[in-house]
């Protein structure tokens, strides 16, 4: 089943699952592909709902290749350079996680939400 909301573009599918004596679930391969589901999820509850995600994979090499590209415009070499990559990495989950929460608490309606205008406008406010 698929409802679909053009006022707020919310698409939900539904599909009843069984759980085994375990307590163990299969989660549909379309509802899994859908969401990009690998090996492992988060599950946790809000309310008396259980919300299954993906586990967000760690920054990419790319990524990687940024922060030393600027660490090295900032004229780091050596150990100063492996030591200041280091600290940034560790500082990346952690941001990931806060801007995660901050959307949570938006579409749970606790919280307003910014816009890509508000953001990254030139116009003073």
């Amino acid at each position: 089943m698929t409802t679909k909301s053009k006022q707020n573009k919310v698409c939900i599918q539904k599909k009843i699952i069984s759980v085994s004596r375990k307590r163990q679930i299969t989660i549909p391969l379309e509802f899994c592909n859908k969401v990009g589901i690998g090996q492992d999820i988060e599950c946790y509850t809000v309310n008396n709902s259980i919300i299954l995600r993906p586990i967000v994979e760690q920054p990419s090499v790319d990524f990687a290749e940024q922060i030393l590209a600027e660490l090295i415009s900032q004229g780091f070499s050596g150990d100063e350079l492996l030591k200041q990559f280091k600290i940034i990495s560790k500082q990346i989950k952690p941001a990931i996680e806060q801007l995660l929460e901050e959307a949570d608490e938006v579409a749970l309606g606790k919280a307003e939400y910014s816009s890509y205008e508000d953001v990254f406008s030139t116009k003073s406010r």
